[in-house]
């Protein structure tokens, strides 16, 4: 690959291939509750993930590699362990470790009481893991992970959307250690959780615009259907409520502008990536969560809103009827009543 000089500390920075892309159509979602957010400091900053343990407590990964655990009111938050890269995507295994998507790392296992770190998965046939996104284990002991592109790192991640090309996957990794992809040609793979019911997983590609479900039982063992299409915002990672439904953080809005330069001549793009980073498109700031029914991919509630301390929300979790919201754009987790999120 070829590298370019950033505009800060001679920093190396990939180029990018970008090709013509049509962007799918826009279905609006109906029309969702605002919701009073109250917001928890995090150490470390923008907390990507936040997943709650056996015990009610939260975990989430903050922007300076840190993995952090607070009360399960967000109270007395505690730094456990470091990865030393940009922890993404969490979940807790079967064994009580809690599995990390690290960019660049890879796949982690962080032993929670001492916050020492395992490497699981640091390169598929041969190629390094820059940019593993998402990950959850079945009940049998098996491991499936999302990786969002092969070609950048979280860090450049506008580059993998300038490119729009279908470089996402999603992976499984047996208990014998083999590795195998299930599904490829991912536009930005990046949430996954598991059906209630064990039947599926769903995935989310966030370039995409959609949610679909990779079936793990039944005679649709093995392929992908979709589930929620044509979303009118960017999904990001995904939960399973304790109802079944499927929680999603949508990180920002569609851009019509960028719909369009993605359909136009990838010198265009090109040119952007080229620009400094004040001068790049921003995502518009917005509070925005979404439950899809399972089976059908129906809203079934949801928040939106605007905060001017809190955007870009990229997970939520459910605890104790509260709401639980990560950020990629704030030193914060914010926090809604469950209650306050029908429709």
């Amino acid at each position: 690959m070829e590298y370019r000089f950033g505009e800060t500390g001679g920093v190396p920075k990939p180029s990018i291939d970008p090709v013509r892309w049509q962007a799918p159509p826009v279905d609006p979602l109906p029309d969702l509750p605002p919701a009073d957010i109250t917001l928890v400091p995090v150490p470390g900053g923008e907390p990507e993930d936040v997943v709650v343990d056996a015990d009610g407590a939260l975990w989430t990964g903050a922007l300076d590699g840190g993995i952090v655990r607070l009360q399960p009111d967000g109270s007395r938050p505690e730094v456990v362990g470091n990865t030393g890269g940009r922890p993404l995507g969490l979940t807790f295994a079967r064994d009580g470790r809690l599995l990390v998507c690290d960019s660049p790392k890879g796949l982690l296992a962080m032993d929670t009481t001492t916050g020492r770190f395992e490497t699981l998965i640091d390169s598929i046939a041969g190629r390094s893991l820059k940019f593993c996104s998402n990950v959850t284990e079945t009940a049998d002991g098996t491991i499936y992970f999302t990786e969002s592109t092969t070609a950048f790192t979280v860090g450049d991640y506008l580059g993998a959307i300038l490119e729009a090309r279908p470089r996402g996957n999603l992976h499984r990794l047996d208990p014998d250690g083999t590795v195998t992809t299930v599904v490829d040609g991912l536009y930005f793979a990046n949430g996954l959780t598991p059906t209630a019911d064990g039947s599926a997983l769903v995935i989310a590609e966030t370039q995409g615009r959609q949610l679909s479900k990779y079936w793990l039982t039944g005679p649709r063992t093995g392929s992908v259907t979709p589930l929620a299409v044509n979303l009118p915002a960017m999904p990001d990672n995904l939960s399973t409520g304790a109802d079944g439904r499927i929680w999603c953080a949508m990180v920002t809005p569609a851009n019509p502008v960028a719909d369009r330069l993605a359909a136009g001549p990838p010198l265009l793009r090109k040119l952007v990536w080229n620009l400094p980073k004040p001068l790049q498109p921003k995502p518009e700031a917005v509070v925005w969560i979404v439950a899809f029914d399972p089976d059908h991919g129906d809203t079934v509630a949801g928040v939106r809103t605007t905060h001017p301390s809190f955007s870009m929300v990229t997970s939520v979790a459910e605890s104790e009827g509260r709401l639980w919201m990560g950020s990629i754009a704030a030193p914060y987790l914010g926090c809604v009543d469950l209650a306050a999120t029908a429709l």
